[in-house]
């Protein structure tokens, strides 16, 4: 969006050697916490990438390991090791502030945080700090803690992108959403079970 932006402003005024520099993804290790739907799906396009790819979660996926070559390590180990951890997990109360400064203090200086799960999950006031400090390198937020407020040091920050809940914003993904919705309702109204309830 920077490079979008500068060239819509007309403040581009040709290549130069170390303009809008970032990190490379491939021959890097990304760290997915959760390997459920949405953290394979991310696992997928790691592949692709070339990427080592790691996970932790409550469980072990072997068939998922051999399909997409991930490796089943700690959350210790993963923070320590990835170069970018993408937190994509599914959320209850006791995950609340799972990632705080203590946590972020294991990852690499040169690493990311990617949240794409839930706010909660990461205390954003150490977050903060933890990017003041110069613990990791940046971050990417797309969920916050206080969502829809979103806290004000986080937009002032140059090594963090926001963006506003739209992980899954593809007409695809809305229009599947919709479907199943309708399909529920009717599946509850001829007595059968909704697919995905939550409150069981």
């Amino acid at each position: 969006p920077e490079g979008d932006q500068l060239c819509r402003t007309k403040g581009f005024n040709g290549w130069s050697p170390l303009f809008f520099r970032g990190r490379e993804v491939s021959g890097k290790t990304i760290g997915i916490i959760g390997l459920g739907e949405i953290g394979s799906a991310v696992a997928r396009r790691a592949k692709g990438f070339d990427m080592d790819i790691l996970y932790s979660g409550p469980s072990r996926h072997e068939e998922k390991e051999q399909e997409l070559g991930a490796r089943y390590v700690s959350q210790d180990e993963l923070l320590k090791e990835a170069d970018f951890v993408a937190i994509n997990c599914s959320y209850n109360e006791s995950m609340r502030h799972m990632i705080d400064y203590n946590e972020i203090k294991k990852m690499k200086p040169t690493a990311y945080l990617i949240n794409a799960s839930r706010g909660p999950i990461v205390y954003e006031a150490e977050l903060v700090k933890a990017l003041q400090d110069g613990l990791i390198e940046g971050a990417a937020l797309d969920v916050f803690e206080f969502e829809p407020e979103i806290t004000e040091e986080l937009k002032s920050m140059d090594n963090v992108v926001i963006t506003p809940h739209i992980g899954n914003a593809t007409f695809e993904a809305r229009d599947m959403m919709a479907e199943i919705a309708a399909g529920n309702v009717v599946k509850a109204l001829t007595g059968d079970t909704p697919d995905y309830i939550v409150n069981k």
